[in-house]
């Protein structure tokens, strides 16, 4: 195991300073992709292989997203709705609970798993899989797509009353999420209420998946285990896992993609699982793909103290010590390397850190430029919707922290590059 860096305990608490000027950012040292914890320069791919990507993974791992249960976990699953000739024939759609019993578990935790897929396909398809913020029921107004009964946050708004779902909030998400375009282009479409594995608040560790895993005795976990984050990554595997199954979908081709705190998500997915085929990261920012030592924008402190939940114990060491971080987020990104990556922000997103997201795709192109492939080529952002890079690709477009069509226009060009 990597060591945990000794730093001084922090003592009262502290205003949550934060700020979006960029003459605030600090000078920094990033630490050095292709040098090794013991000084190590990594020249060859399978230097990057044997010895520097898992001594970063290993660094993410116990220092930020928490360690995940390695065991085996049975997987069952039950058709919920089948329903054929959607979309003027074009799409299939179908929802599955799928049932996860770790260990000798009495009951199991479901999650309801949403399929848009291409109608008549001849052969298996390529796949979109993103966890969705409010439920299946929020990407369509299809009274048969199951009203999810899962804790949510509120917001009345949208539908969402004392912290559930009501038929107001069907299809409230729906324009995050371009169906027709993506049957059209031959992608399927997969995606669970991120709730389902975990619910997203502090809730003393009491629901979702964490306590099938606790030891007798165990009411949180430890330091160094996991989050709800890397809890949310881990579900996303045995969704793929459960894909494995499905005939009509080639488990092989499956395109990881989240938005916000599930970029993150997909992120850390992606670097820890490389069977997903490529990553998409869409605005997400501290913790995701914005570097960390700017400090710009969400910081450390700000998102622990928010999110308590989401990232292990350890990582609340490093509030307000940016620099004594013993990774930054261009070496979570460079843990997906050669897979496909595509690193999205919003102008108006400044919260994000856009172009600390961009500059962190660029030092992660490094480890692709070792690989045999090429990414991001220039340190100069991007102008606006002016997509740059290859095997590594970033765009920021004009607007608000959201999805939108344009991006989806981006991905699944990306994917077409890349997928089919």
């Amino acid at each position: 195991m990597v060591a945990l860096a000794v730093l001084p305990a922090w003592v009262g608490a502290q205003p949550l300073i934060t700020h979006e000027d960029e003459s605030k950012v600090p000078s920094y040292i990033l630490p050095d992709l292709l040098t090794s914890e013991n000084g190590k320069p990594i020249l060859s791919a399978e230097a990057w292989r044997s010895l520097r990507r898992p001594e970063l993974l290993e660094l993410f791992t116990h220092q930020m997203f928490g360690e995940a249960p390695s065991e085996a976990v049975e997987l069952s699953s039950e058709l919920l709705t089948d329903q054929r000739g959607l979309m003027d024939g074009a799409a299939h759609c179908k929802e599955v609970v799928i049932h996860l019993r770790p260990r000798e578990a009495k009951t199991t935790l479901p999650i309801t798993v949403l399929i848009y897929q291409p109608a008549g396909s001849p052969k298996p398809v390529p796949a979109f899989l993103a966890l969705n913020f409010a439920g299946n029921h929020t990407l369509s107004d299809d009274p048969q797509i199951r009203l999810s009964q899962t804790w949510m946050r509120n917001q009345p708004d949208r539908g969402i009353v004392d912290h559930r779902a009501t038929e107001a909030s069907r299809g409230t998400q729906a324009g995050r999420w371009p169906v027709r375009k993506i049957i059209d282009r031959g992608y399927a479409l997969v995606t669970a209420y991120y709730g389902d594995i975990d619910p997203d608040f502090d809730d003393g560790w009491s629901n979702g998946i964490h306590p099938f895993f606790f030891r007798e005795g165990q009411q949180a976990p430890e330091v160094h285990q996991w989050g709800s984050i890397a809890a949310w990554a881990w579900g996303l595997s045995r969704i793929l896992d459960y894909l494995h199954q499905e005939p009509t979908i080639d488990p092989k081709r499956v395109a990881v993609m989240g938005h916000s705190r599930l970029g993150k998500t997909a992120l850390w997915a992606g670097a820890s699982d490389e069977r997903f085929a490529l990553v998409i990261s869409n605005n997400s920012g501290c913790g995701g793909a914005a570097l960390s030592r700017r400090a710009y924008g969400e910081t450390l402190r700000r998102i622990n103290s928010s999110f308590p939940h989401w990232f292990n114990d350890a990582f609340t060491r490093f509030n307000d010590r940016e620099a004594l971080l013993p990774f930054d987020q261009h070496q979570l990104l460079a843990l997906i390397a050669p897979r496909p990556l595509y690193v999205a922000s919003a102008a108006e997103d400044q919260w994000a850190d856009p172009k600390g997201e961009f500059l962190s795709a660029w030092h992660a192109s490094s480890v692709y430029r070792l690989l045999g492939s090429r990414g991001i080529e220039s340190g100069v952002m991007p102008a606006l919707d002016e997509p740059v890079g290859h095997q590594v690709r970033y765009h920021i477009r004009r607007g608000p922290h959201d999805v939108t069509d344009y991006d989806w226009a981006q991905y699944l060009d990306f994917a077409d590059a890349h997928l089919k």
